[in-house]
């Protein structure tokens, strides 16, 4: 696929409906194109009453709840063409929809569900999320949703601790899952386009750093065995092009390493600048804590993204330390009922 096959976006809003962290109140840096969770829902809420003349909203019971997970709502426009993509789902479908709910989505408007990876914490809440979508977009006459998966599925996934003990993910969702929740299911391993080219799925992502080595213990298994799996190579990420800004990255978890997927990204858009890399880095852990300052240096030095989003596994230190790299001004956290809004920019 060339670079040229990815249609230039007027517009990309990201919606963070799932993320580790709520936080509603913190204020944004100029320049970061964030809009937060108060700030949004003032922007599509009417006020419910008015005190001297002053209009007011009641919002503390609209908060999103925040879960270990992510899941994040694409919409890209291009004249008067919109498309609607569902990163992930998050691991619960009860916590997905009342999200969705809180943040006004038009839930029928999604017209495809995007699996970065086999982790129960960006597939467990699959069937339910995309029987709800397929149920709406069945109500207005539309088409099912695609749900683009990987199709190398583990039955269960797990990480080895140093004592022996294995910490397992739940069960994943099947395919037969999925395929009865009313979505068009596509296995695909190789990269491609989504929606008339409005997105990019990456493939497997290419191992370049000599730090990003995978996920420290991780095992996935199948039937009754448990091998160790630290690369994770069903991992994919997925990116979108605003005409002056440049490529997002939307990189879920980051098990392949948050700068070998902008890498990836770079070599495949190599005319253009980095904009905002959102999503988990997995820089959280003892082992995946000592990648810190080699992941700041390179995307620093390297890459030069407009905007670092870490969230979801990025952890506290990793979080800590890039802000103190990034802001003010490159830094805005992910974190749940959160948007960014990337507007195209004039030559």
């Amino acid at each position: 696929m060339r670079q040229e096959e990815i249609a230039p976006l007027d517009e990309l809003r990201l919606t963070v409906v799932i993320d580790n962290e709520t936080d509603a109140l913190s204020s944004i840096d100029p320049g970061v194109p964030q809009i937060g969770e108060i700030g949004g829902f003032l922007q599509r809420s009417p006020p419910a009453r008015e005190f001297g003349g002053h209009p007011g909203n009641v919002f503390f019971d609209q908060c999103c709840c925040a879960c270990h997970g992510l899941s994040i709502l694409a919409t890209g426009r291009r004249g008067d063409r919109q498309h609607s993509l569902l990163f992930d789902v998050g691991p619960y479908a009860s916590v997905w929809m009342e999200n969705a709910a809180r943040l006004g989505i038009d839930v029928s408007a999604i017209e495809g569900v995007f699996l970065s990876h086999w982790h129960f914490d960006h597939s467990g809440g699959f069937p339910e999320v995309v029987a709800s979508i397929a149920a709406a977009r069945r109500n207005r006459g539309l088409p099912p949703p695609f749900v683009d998966v990987h199709p190398d599925r583990p039955d269960q996934r797990g990480i080895m601790l140093p004592s022996g003990s294995m910490v397992l993910l739940p069960e994943e969702p099947r395919f037969d899952q999925l395929e009865a929740s009313g979505g068009d299911v596509i296995r695909q391993a190789a990269q491609h386009a989504l929606l008339e080219s409005f997105f990019f799925a990456s493939g497997g992502i290419d191992r370049v750093t000599a730090y990003e080595t995978g996920l420290a213990g991780h095992h996935s298994l199948r039937g009754a065995r448990a091998e160790p799996d630290p690369l994770i190579l069903d991992e994919r990420f997925v990116a979108a092009v605003v005409r002056g800004r440049g490529v997002t990255v939307l990189s879920a978890c980051s098990h392949a390493g948050v700068v070998n997927a902008c890498l990836a990204a770079q070599r495949q858009f190599p005319d253009m600048p980095v904009d905002v890399v959102l999503g988990g880095y997995h820089l959280s852990g003892k082992e995946m804590e000592k990648r810190i300052e080699p992941t700041i240096a390179d995307l620093k030095d390297r890459i030069r993204p407009r905007v670092v989003a870490p969230g979801h596994c990025t952890g506290w230190r990793a979080k800590a330390a890039l802000a103190s790299a990034f802001a003010p001004g490159r830094y805005g956290p992910s974190v749940v009922g959160s948007s960014y809004v990337l507007t195209a920019r004039d030559a």
